[in-house]
């Protein structure tokens, strides 16, 4: 198991070991040399790019009110206003659209991508014939696979803020709109709408912070979004979540002392990227690392694998080999800003405007969200129902949930009561009948 791990995380979970490229893709050049466009670099060419022009970040969105905030929230600050191109969000999109009288596509799947992952990532796990298929026992997406490409329309969405999609370390810095975790959801809302004519989604899902999203979703087009299915994910990172509010500022923090940080103040994109402060970002790269698996796991690799994840300000030798290569390929600015989003992110009293069927998954040992905060978002969902399961990678085996649980989100996915799913996954036989029943609404 250690060694398969040791194999397959690094090289698959965070495929950043890959060289530091800049890709030039159909209809996007970026501003600076400083991120790559895609975070799995051999998949870059399948992006394929959408601009929103005047679209608001950082305003505020009245729930009551959803033309209010069709293009962002009220009071936000477009790029336009701050001479940049219009926001721009890259996706890939795969399966056959079914299409209503009006040429609307009526059978969408929207997967959001994790906290440092975007589109290829989750394509590159997910969707079959990929080497990260390994990692997540199987694939998940594809002819005949569980979000079946023949009957879904799928669309790996990115989240603004990292790689090819708009982000600070495209040319402004520190003068980047401060982004919300509402304006993810709500640009890649536009990507569906605009660019590829979607009518509805029939189920919006995605792991970690792609589970955030997927709340979202459900919370900002209740009408729009037919059945949600976070995993892994959370309805609050602010204080309401201690844990979580404390470690990813822990990382902020390890940023922000890096010497090169405290020198320029940020403002640091007149460096080459060696001078940028790299160090800073492996530092808090080795803090969310410390319980991104359980002790258990830890306490049983060796020091010679785990020291490469440790952070040194100065490493000899594998000392900090593996969050170095993370520091190659991230920016500071770019983390700090995606953490400041969810540390004002909390939509526990807006819950309740959720009227897609809801699945919720989440992993019972995960260190980083905890498993009681799943349970009381649950209980807040009219309808909805919790899977849980356990194990040793903790908060990582996320990408591997669609298989670990494959009886009972196809069972979700098709209509089917909550027995007769339960059932099929101790293997009793049961009628596979569609119905309205416990998942519905």
């Amino acid at each position: 198991m250690i060694a398969f791990l040791r194999c397959r995380f690094w090289a698959c979970v965070f495929p950043l070991a890959l060289a530091f490229t800049i890709f030039c893709v159909t209809g996007h050049t970026e501003a600076a040399s400083i991120t790559r466009s895609a975070d799995v670099a051999s998949l870059a060419s399948l992006k394929v790019y959408h601009s929103i022009p005047n679209f608001r970040l950082g305003g505020s969105y009245n729930l009551d009110d959803e033309s209010s905030y069709e293009f962002g929230g009220q009071g936000g600050t477009t790029l336009e206003s701050l001479g940049q191109q219009p926001l721009q969000i890259g996706y890939i999109a795969v399966g056959k659209p079914k299409k209503n009288d009006r040429g609307e596509i009526v059978n969408a799947v929207v997967i959001n991508c994790h906290y440092s992952g975007g589109s290829t990532s989750m394509y590159n796990f997910w969707y079959d014939g990929q080497p990260g298929n390994d990692f997540s026992q199987g694939a998940v997406v594809g002819p005949g696979k569980l979000i079946d490409t023949n009957e879904y329309f799928v669309v790996f969405v990115d989240a603004l803020g990292l790689w090819g999609t708009a982000k600070p370390s495209a040319g402004l810095g520190l003068k980047f709109p401060q982004y919300s975790n509402f304006d993810l959801v709500q640009a890649s809302y536009r990507v569906l709408k605009d660019e590829l004519n979607v009518a509805e989604v029939q189920l919006a899902t995605g792991v970690s912070m792609g589970g955030t999203q997927t709340y979202t979703w459900g919370v900002l087009h209740p009408d729009y979004v037919k059945a949600i299915m976070p995993i892994g994910g959370t309805t609050q990172s602010d204080g309401e979540d201690p844990v979580q509010a404390w470690l990813f500022q822990l990382m902020t923090a390890a940023m922000k002392s890096d010497p090169v940080w405290r020198e320029t103040k940020g403002d640091y994109y007149d460096l080459p990227k060696a001078k940028h402060p790299n160090r800073g970002v492996a530092f808090g790269w080795s803090i969310l690392g410390h319980t991104g698996f359980t002790f258990d796991f830890r306490a049983s690799q060796p020091w010679d694998q785990l020291k490469q994840e440790v952070f040194y300000w100065d490493p000899k030798g594998e000392e900090s080999a593996a969050q170095m290569k993370k520091a190659e390929a991230f920016d500071a600015i770019d983390l700090i800003y995606r953490n400041n989003a969810g540390s004002v992110f909390n939509i526990n009293k807006e819950l309740h405007r959720i009227t897609a069927r809801t699945l919720v998954i989440h992993v019972k040992t995960d260190l980083w969200l905890n498993y009681q905060l799943a349970e009381a978002a649950v209980a807040k969902i009219d309808g909805a129902r919790l899977l849980g399961f356990s194990s040793p990678i903790a908060h990582y085996a996320v990408f591997q949930a669609p298989n670990l649980l494959n009886n009972d989100i196809k069972a979700f996915m098709e209509g089917k009561t909550w027995v007769a799913a339960a059932a099929e996954s101790a293997g009793t036989p049961v009628k596979a009948e569609k119905t309205k029943g416990a998942f519905s609404k």
